[in-house]
């Protein structure tokens, strides 16, 4: 019996010993230091007590004051994790600021009572305090709502974008990464709500812990304050965990309705590939027959055309009426637009309208030789591309370029609407790769014109007889596209009397490429022929000027050329 009262008289000095930290502060560190040094300070009382008590064995004090000494050092690991918690100082903080509402309250009604008793001693220190309060009521505005009250009502879940075209997958994609963010946002804030509450728990435990071994009176506002923040804290937490579920599920829910959308768009995908490669094999079998049937390299090459741009206009049409929800809809605002659009741009369209008679009317074709006429000017050259929009042509030395231009090698741009509104001439068209070119020689009246013209067309019939059967060929190929009835290709002479003398002009057919080089080597050979004879002599522009020396001069004119000799 007197053992347990010597421990009760232990215990109960402990306790005592400690109160006064117990009362100005909540950390255990401070406990551990007051019971450490009171415990060293009060060692000899001890021990005396010891000795005079043999049943309280000292092994069993020093067992106890370590066992408190561990739990200390636990509490004092607690409190600094709770001091880094944010939400529990978002939870002190509002704490606070309701404390201070509740005294801010208290003290106006001081004032109140001061003002109607006519205190007026009270009133100067009355409302230095209100306005501290006020002040710090200020600071603390941010907090005036519950701290865990935007976890009971989580943000509304945005309208899922509507995936209505590959296009906007990548926003669903988006939308879904954002959706699981702030759902992944949500449960972190959840957990760190019950890591709190585990916090506060195993504090709970170690004051416990403590005044059982301390006494029951150990801290006990502290753990009814504690017990009292369990409460309010688990209680916001299972609502918000319920919350948390509803509105997980709803995530779910609609992450799942936009997967299914984005898959069908995939599929979607999926079958505009099939059908777009479905299209590229076609279009190479297409090619692949061109290569093998068209010996033509110009045919081949606008054969390859058509069937690109086939190809793309299929590709094109594939693709609007897959992402247009209603197609009838766009070709009806697109039947109204179209009046507008073709005043606006009445060029391009013609110009469009233009390569649709070019390339499926046949009459030009890549590597023909035209001549366009714009302007005033003429260009010769040969067509090197032809595009939705215009024919590009390589210029060449030809005679134009001789006689007009004296510049070649131009590359030219010619708009394919001008098939309707200017003069384009084609050298080359069909089958027909060879032109009618001539030479006019002027002889004098004396020459004897018979034997110039024989010498002439013997010399053209020599130079052009290739060029003459090519063509006769040719032109008996138009026969079934053309209404030909006269088709004499062989060169012809024309004798005319002129101002200076007879012009003999001679007509053969030339190569539509190389006409200027047949013509140089034509001319020239007629030259030397005519050379050759005395009763052929070749005429240019003269003038004869009669001088009779018996004749004088009149003086006024005879005067004037002594001055012009002498000058």
């Amino acid at each position: 019996m007197k053992s347990l009262i010597m421990l009760f008289i232990l215990l109960f000095s402990t306790s005592y010993l400690s109160a006064d930290v117990e009362h100005n502060s909540s950390k255990a560190l401070s406990h551990v230091t007051v019971v450490k040094d009171e415990a060293e300070t009060n060692s000899s009382k001890k021990s005396l007590i010891n000795k005079t008590h043999p049943k309280v064995s000292k092994e069993e004090i020093e067992k106890k004051r370590k066992e408190v000494a561990l739990l200390s050092k636990r509490l004092e690991e607690i409190d600094k994790r709770l001091s880094n918690d944010i939400m529990y100082t978002r939870y002190n903080n509002h704490q606070t600021y309701l404390q201070l509402k509740k005294t801010l309250k208290e003290v106006e009604e001081k004032i109140s009572k001061a003002k109607i008793f006519h205190h007026e001693n009270e009133l100067p220190d009355l409302k230095i305090q209100e306005k501290s309060l006020q002040n710090q009521i200020a600071l603390l505005e941010d907090f005036s709502k519950p701290p865990f009250e935007y976890l009971t009502k989580p943000q509304d879940i945005k309208p899922a974008p509507k995936v209505d075209s590959p296009f906007s997958i990548f926003k669903a994609f988006t939308y879904i990464k954002k959706l699981k963010k702030e759902s992944d946002e949500y449960t972190k804030e959840i957990k760190s709500l019950l890591s709190l509450i585990n916090t506060l728990e195993e504090k709970d435990k170690i004051l416990t812990s403590l005044s059982k071994i301390l006494g029951d009176n150990y801290r006990k506002d502290l753990r009814q304050e504690i017990r009292r923040e369990l409460d309010e804290i688990i209680a916001s937490y299972d609502i918000a965990n319920s919350t948390n579920k509803v509105y997980n599920k709803k995530v779910q829910e609609t992450i799942h309705k936009v997967t299914n959308d984005i898959k069908e768009q995939f599929k979607k995908l999926f079958n505009i590939f099939l059908m777009i490669i479905f299209i590229l094999l076609l279009s190479f079998l297409f090619k692949f027959f061109a290569k093998k049937t068209i010996s033509d390299n110009q045919r081949y090459y606008m054969a390859h055309k058509v069937i690109n741009f086939t190809n793309l206009a299929l590709i094109s049409l594939v693709l609007l009426f897959s992402f247009l929800e209603n197609a009838t809809y766009f070709v009806t605002i697109l039947g109204f637009a179209s009046a507008g659009i073709a005043i606006a741009m009445k060029d391009l369209f013609m110009s469009l309208l233009g390569w649709f008679v070019i390339v499926f009317g046949g009459s030009f074709h890549v590597g023909d030789r035209i001549k366009v006429y714009k302007g005033g000017k003429s260009y010769v050259g040969d067509i090197v591309d032809i595009s939705f929009l215009r024919m590009t042509i390589l210029e060449d030395v030809t005679l134009t370029t001789y006689v007009e231009n004296r510049r070649s090698g131009r590359i030219v741009f010619v708009p394919n609407n001008y098939v309707f509104t200017e003069l384009l001439a084609n050298y080359t068209h069909g089958k027909i790769k060879t032109v009618w070119d001539g030479i006019d020689v002027t002889i004098t009246f004396d020459s004897n014109h018979k034997k110039a013209v024989h010498i002439i067309k013997s010399i053209v019939k020599k130079y052009s007889k290739g060029y003459t059967d090519i063509s006769r060929k040719q032109l008996n190929l138009l026969r079934n596209q053309y209404s030909l009835k006269n088709i004499n290709v062989e060169p012809r002479i024309y004798t005319f009397i002129e101002k200076y003398g007879i012009t003999i002009s001679c007509w053969y057919m030339t190569n539509s490429y190389a006409a200027l080089t047949l013509r140089s080597n034509i001319s020239a050979q007629i030259i030397d022929e005519l050379s050759k004879e005395d009763d052929i002599k070749i005429a240019y522009e003269t003038h004869v000027v009669n001088i009779k020396r018996d004749r004088e001069l009149p003086k006024d004119l005879r005067d004037e050329g002594e001055k012009e000799s002498l000058s």
